[in-house]
């Protein structure tokens, strides 16, 4: 079986890739068994040359990803050069702040001795999207490694050039061989490697489905998983917030990435007497953003990266003005080749329509209005979703109360958009999974956190 890169600008076929065969794919995880018995015992300063190396090698080639980026998943050139950026660096976080991280902690017991050292688990298996092709893998194999782990990378069949050159650039800094693979497989064959027993554990990002899945198949083996799923991030706009910053804030995370972001702005949930003045503003700033070939540098919002996928955000549009809500831009399918749609904003949206209840991955806006401060977080705290979510208001006190204490997500701003960051924890709650990557509690997800008592 074949793996085949599509352009989803043009839909010509980019390149198609041979899959692993079982035996191909059994050696690859045992070699990365191999290489780890190795690696855990290199001191931290040789692995954060080597990760260094690897920032260094990102940067000098981040023109060639950011149009490999463009190519295969459409994302545009100007982005993909921000996430090649972002890549590198996180290695130079890790690389900076793994020992003291992982520094073994002194404990006051009754013992003459007692510390809390942390040691690597072994070969971890990453099971990454295509929406972030680069910046995906390296939020976990930056630490993975640097801890003393292996990576074995599954990637999602349409990036596989994005997932060969990850691994190109680990072997180009130096990392022993076989420490990170890129395994060329399909996603039936995923369930033979959480099984293979030098396996410890899985991290997954993706669908909630997917993350079943995976949960499910490594729950039974008693495997830890990492699940980053989806979101419906809710961005609350309170009747004192400055409503020209905020809608040109929310309509910038709404149509970064053509929208197909876990952590993008979906529903817009304004607060008291503003809502028609924030949505026309919300939707003249979407509607400014020119979209078209990601390989120009001037195009902020390139195709969806596959058809299917701008088939579905059509259905969930169509479906929610059925349903009742206002289609105040975009909603049509555009003629011509590609998985283009334009940015698109939904008003009047409300529960049992699809732009409020389900997650839409691609550039649509749901705007809800909402009487007052408390119905707006009822509002954003309605979905089986908890990733992120934002607060926007002249009262900074008022926002970060709320941030901190009312709305339900694993990361919460305050007048600005939700981003990842390597030195603060990333994840989320309820069906967005569980688990954190980046800062000190990502590097110590896939660790031994060992008890050491000397009497």
């Amino acid at each position: 079986m074949n793996l085949r890169s599509t352009n989803p600008a043009t839909d010509a076929v980019i390149e198609s890739y041979e899959e692993m065969t079982a035996e191909a794919a059994r050696a690859a995880v045992e070699n990365a068994d191999q290489a780890w018995r190795v690696w855990r015992e290199v001191p931290f300063g040789e692995r954060a040359a080597r990760m260094k190396r690897a920032a260094a090698i990102l940067r000098s080639r981040s023109e060639k990803y950011a149009r490999l980026m463009a190519l295969e998943m459409g994302k545009p050139v100007r982005q993909g050069r921000a996430e090649v950026e972002k890549c590198a660096s996180v290695c130079d976080y890790y690389a900076d702040n793994a020992e003291r991280f992982l520094a073994p902690e002194p404990v006051r017991t009754d013992a003459r001795k007692s510390f809390v050292a942390f040691r690597p688990l072994g070969v971890i298996l990453a099971v990454m999207p295509w929406n972030f092709p680069f910046w995906q893998v390296f939020r976990f194999a930056a630490p993975a490694l640097m801890a003393g782990n292996a990576g074995l990378l599954k990637h999602a069949s349409n990036v596989c050039g994005s997932a060969l050159a990850i691994e190109d650039v680990f072997t180009a800094a130096e990392f022993p061989r076989g420490l990170f693979k890129t395994l060329l497989i399909g996603s039936g064959s995923v369930g033979a490697i959480i099984a293979h027993p030098v396996v410890r554990a899985v991290t997954l990002t993706g669908s909630a489905p997917a993350g079943r899945e995976v949960a499910r198949r490594a729950g039974e083996l008693l495997k830890k998983t990492v699940l980053e799923l989806g979101g419906s991030d809710p961005y609350v706009i309170l009747e004192d917030a400055d409503l020209d910053q905020a809608a040109a804030i929310c309509a910038e995370s709404r149509l970064i990435n053509a929208g197909q972001s876990c952590i993008a702005a979906k529903r817009f949930i304004v607060s008291g007497a503003k809502a028609r003045a924030f949505t026309e503003l919300l939707t003249e700033k979407m509607l400014s953003r020119k979209v078209g070939d990601p390989l120009n540098d001037e195009t902020d919002v390139g195709p969806l990266a596959r058809r299917d996928l701008r088939d579905e955000i059509h259905r969930q549009v169509t479906r929610s003005v059925a349903l009742g809500a206002e289609l105040l831009a975009g909603g049509a399918i555009p003629e011509g080749p590609g998985a283009f749609y334009p940015p698109t904003v939904l008003g009047g949206v409300k529960k049992g329509m699809p732009a409020y209840d389900e997650e839409t991955f691609g550039p649509v806006a749901a705007v809800i209005a909402v009487r007052d401060e408390e119905e707006a977080i009822r509002v954003a705290n309605d979905t089986s979703f908890g990733l992120g979510a934002a607060v926007f208001t002249r009262d900074i006190e008022r926002g970060e109360r709320i941030a901190a204490t009312r709305l339900e997500a694993g990361a919460c701003f305050v007048n600005t958009f939700v981003k990842s960051d390597p030195r603060l924890p990333f994840g989320g709650i309820k069906e967005s999974g569980y688990g954190r990557e980046l800062s000190v509690f990502g590097i110590r997800e896939f660790v031994n956190i060992k008890t050491v008592s000397v009497a």
